[in-house]
């Protein structure tokens, strides 16, 4: 079942999210002021409305309690991001993130309740939408139009094996570069380890194996 994940705000940053995030088969609400932006973004998400996002009314309206997620993208507006999440937190959201563009905005939408704070700066709509997606991604990180390097934690079924039973490189074709575990360092993998619920992964793959990688 595919995640039903709804955007506000539609600068560059939240369109680019929101397409990702459709191209990836997300349930995508795609929310704005701009009547101009919500009718081009129309035919690139499943749903687009136009609203006050700093209007309390309009954002209960948008019915963010059947959303598996809420992304605030309003980062040069305090008020709107505010009046956001604090609405779709008392909504039972569980979980919000939010575009802040300073520390102190991102103090200020953790404390009114965001789960996460983005870094559009540091990961573009693509990156975002992925590690929103993924239940195993931690980070994610594209080396250039082919290559992928991703941080993700083990799946629930490859807790307890090891690289040699697991055999990744033939069943995903991917190659776990290094591993670490809370509070240690990177390093590289003893084929013979098992994993373990607290084991961090670093791998690689090629972009044309990454769709079947998270449909298993």
């Amino acid at each position: 079942m595919s995640k039903s994940v709804a955007v506000l705000g539609l600068g560059k940053y939240g369109r680019s999210l929101s397409e990702s995030l459709y191209e990836l088969g997300a349930d995508v609400l795609a929310v704005d002021g701009d009547e101009k932006i919500v009718e081009d973004m129309s035919d690139r998400c499943s749903t687009a409305v136009c609203a006050d996002l700093t209007k309390e009314e309009a954002v209960l309206a948008l019915g963010l309690k059947d959303m598996d997620v809420v992304v605030c993208a309003m980062g040069g507006n305090l008020a709107a991001s505010v009046m956001s999440v604090a609405v779709a937190k008392e909504q039972g959201v569980p979980m919000v993130v939010a575009k802040a563009s300073s520390d102190r905005m991102a103090s200020v939408l953790l404390k009114v309740g965001a789960d996460k704070i983005l870094d559009p700066e540091g990961e573009g709509g693509s990156r975002s939408a992925r590690i929103l997606l993924s239940s195993s991604f931690k980070d994610f990180f594209k080396l250039d139009e082919n290559m992928y390097m991703i941080e993700m934690i083990p799946r629930k079924d490859w807790i307890g094996k090891n690289l040699i039973e697991l055999d990744l490189r033939r069943n995903f074709n991917v190659n776990v570069v290094a591993v670490r575990r809370k509070g240690e360092l990177w390093r590289f993998v003893d084929p013979k380890e098992p994993f373990t619920a607290e084991s961090l992964l670093l791998i690689v793959m090629e972009k044309k194996h990454m769709k079947k990688f998270e449909r298993k």
